[in-house]
């Protein structure tokens, strides 16, 4: 503890050399719905905090819903008086903050590696995942791709309207991986790329996608899952911050168009040993079919954390690439679980049925889960589309039933820990009654 007192001291008083300006900084970590929050510290605090000082900040902050009120789960929230958790930095995460007004930091915290880590906070869940795979000696190796739409900055009566092509105001004139539409965007996209590398962030591949001011962004392969996680999540805040500045709203939400796809989070997962043998790649590929056999197997039971809202239900079995069956195929964009073309040393899964505005702490938590259970029962696959276009096993398409699905699987509870499928199941429970509780426009066009 006190040579990592004396690393995160450092990492602060050179911040503070290399930025004299930045008078506060942002102490962010990532709620259930997938929202940061957390506290603006002055530099000088930060310092305090890094020699040792402690940090709280109330254990229930976590349970937030998506609108940011607290529900009743359990005894959280309004029978256990609302205390503090210990909250820790996270080393290698102190950078500026180029978006706003004023000059800023941000610094991710987390109770992961706390004396009382807080069970439901999704860092902590996905730290347990790996500290258990490495255990047994797996190592993974993990990429993430986020689809995200680039909106005009006003809303028209509360909707979106698309971004505006400077050389074309129709919606349908922007091609699909169109190389000039880079272009036409290059100013906020080269921004977002250049703020992301400078949160340490290894940004890769740049697409156009099929919805109009629809992208992808690809991250670099990280053989350090939990920072894999961190750049997901750090991405989606800088990314919203800089198209703010260029007069653009960025949405990560899973299907903003009904007519046009919906954006996904995309999941590159590999597993090595210790001596950096793949094991998927063994013994002619069959720990390849064991692992997809448990992702398949799980994936029914997962769905609240891959479409972790009403909007991301919308998105599965839409016109692109959106599967409403638990699949897995060669080189097949239709399957939820894809197995890309390489060789053996990179052999890998793809895991496609994410929506973009899903938890990344809990969507690779959950995945390598899937994993994990596939290697240990050894069991067979179903056939792949690419046999049988065909095959697949049913998977919930609406919230409370895939609440259901979840809250009682005994490998999740298990491999997640029971505390975090309850408290997480409750409040997806508790967000989708919420959203239910409005009477919208088209109720009173079908029923007055």
């Amino acid at each position: 503890m006190k040579s990592q007192a004396c690393t995160l001291l450092a990492e602060v008083r050179t911040f503070r050399q290399n930025h004299p300006d930045v008078r506060y900084v942002d102490l962010i970590a990532l709620d259930i719905p997938g929202h940061f929050y957390g506290k603006r510290y002055p530099v000088e605090m930060l310092e305090k905090v890094a020699a040792g000082s402690p940090l709280k900040l109330p254990q229930n902050a976590v349970l937030l819903g998506v609108q940011g009120g607290l529900f009743k789960i359990g005894d959280y929230c309004f029978n256990d008086g609302d205390p503090d958790a210990n909250r820790r930095l996270v080393p290698g995460t102190l950078k500026p903050v180029s978006w706003e007004s004023q000059p800023l930091g941000q610094m991710l915290i987390t109770s992961d590696g706390t004396e009382a880590p807080i069970e439901f906070e999704p860092r902590e869940v996905l730290a347990k995942v790996l500290e258990r795979l490495q255990h047994k000696g797996i190592h993974p190796v993990v990429a993430f791709e986020l689809e995200f739409y680039l909106f005009d900055k006003k809303l028209d009566n509360g909707l979106p309207q698309f971004a505006r092509d400077p050389l074309s105001d129709d919606p349908d004139d922007q091609p699909n991986l169109h190389i000039e539409r880079l272009s036409r965007f290059g100013e906020v996209l080269d921004d977002m790329a250049q703020t992301a590398t400078d949160q340490g962030i290894d940004i890769t591949v740049i697409t156009a996608e099929i919805g109009p001011g629809q992208f992808e962004i690809n991250f670099g392969h990280l053989d350090d899952g939990m920072r894999a996680a961190d750049w997901a999540a750090l991405f989606c805040r800088s990314t919203r911050g800089v198209a703010l500045k260029h007069g653009y709203r960025a949405s990560f939400m899973a299907k903003p168009y009904l007519q046009y796809p919906g954006s996904g989070m995309h999941v590159h997962v590999s597993l090595y040993d210790g001596a950096g043998n793949n094991l998927l790649a063994a013994h002619q590929q069959q720990p390849l079919r064991h692992a997809v056999a448990g992702c398949l197997e799980l994936l029914p039971h997962c769905m609240p954390i891959f479409s972790p809202n009403h909007n991301a239900f919308r998105r599965l079995g839409g016109a692109v690439n959106a599967a409403t069956r638990a699949s897995w195929g060669f080189e097949d964009r239709d399957a939820c679980v894809r197995i890309p073309e390489s060789d053996p040393r990179n052999l890998r899964i793809e895991h496609r049925l994410a929506s973009a505005d899903a938890n990344p702490y809990l969507v690779l938590a959950a995945i390598l889960v899937g994993l994990e259970h596939g290697l240990e029962a050894k069991r067979e696959p179903i056939a792949p589309l690419n046999e049988d276009r065909s095959s697949g096993t049913d998977f919930p398409l609406e919230m409370l039933d895939a609440v259901r699905a979840m809250q009682h699987q005994a490998v999740l509870r298990d491999k997640l820990g029971a505390e975090f499928v309850d408290v997480y199941c409750e409040n997806k429970r508790q967000d989708h009654l919420a959203f239910q509780q409005e009477i919208n426009a088209r109720e009173y066009r079908w029923f007055l």
